[in-house]
């Protein structure tokens, strides 16, 4: 599974930051996955002109360039923190599961 972050993901608080919410929970559901770090912060105005074309493999995975996005090892994709924090409180992984 792939968790597409602004960057945020390990320290960012995770109850104010999106990117964070969804690596923490996804930490505390036990799952091990890559993560891809996509430029085009919304709040950084040198981003601006580049963050169509940093995010648009993420645009074309979701229908939008916000992150965070999940992409699940069968390719479905969840997208928001508050959908990947349902998600992986839904889908806890087993122990006896291998990969992520």
């Amino acid at each position: 599974m792939v968790l597409y972050t602004c960057g945020q993901k390990t320290h960012g608080p995770g109850f104010a930051h999106p990117c964070a919410k969804a690596g923490k929970a996804l930490d505390a559901a036990g799952y091990e996955y890559e993560i891809k770090t996509v430029g085009g912060y919304r709040m950084a105005l040198w981003t601006w002109g580049s963050r169509d074309e940093d995010r648009a493999e993420v645009k074309r995975l979701s229908g939008t360039n916000e992150v965070p996005i999940l992409v699940l090892d069968d390719g479905e994709v969840i997208s928001g923190s508050g959908a990947i924090a349902r998600w992986a409180k839904e889908h806890p992984r087993s122990p006896a599961k291998s990969g992520g």
